[in-house]
């Protein structure tokens, strides 16, 4: 769970173009602790969740949202497992990017 996450925040903040020092001064955190919560090696309390939502302009169902989707297609991996994670990366950062301009679009519309 922390995992997934983790690689949903960093998706959402790569799409953003924050680095994790960025991230980590408007947290009022580390840059160390911030990296593992990315990583998925550190627990997020919701307090913590709900101020990266707002740092990155979205809602906290936006970023946990990855907790409820199942992967429909077992991909094959290469012998190190990268290959699958990597393709996971890849379409959590679609997903970001996708969301953010049909909002920011939404937002020009008004």
């Amino acid at each position: 769970m922390n995992a997934l996450l983790g690689s949903r925040i960093k998706a959402l903040r790569t799409a953003k173009g924050y680095t994790q020092e960025q991230m980590a001064k408007q947290l009022g955190i580390s840059r160390q602790r911030y990296a593992r919560i990315e990583n998925g090696l550190n627990s997020i309390t919701l307090d913590l969740l709900t101020k990266i939502a707002a740092v990155l302009d979205v809602t906290v169902g936006d970023i946990t949202r990855v907790l409820d989707e199942e992967p429909t297609v077992a991909y094959r991996s290469g012998t190190d497992g990268i290959s699958s994670q990597k393709i996971f990366d890849m379409l959590d950062l679609f997903y970001a990017n996708k969301h953010m301009y049909t909002r920011l679009k939404h937002r020009d519309m008004e």
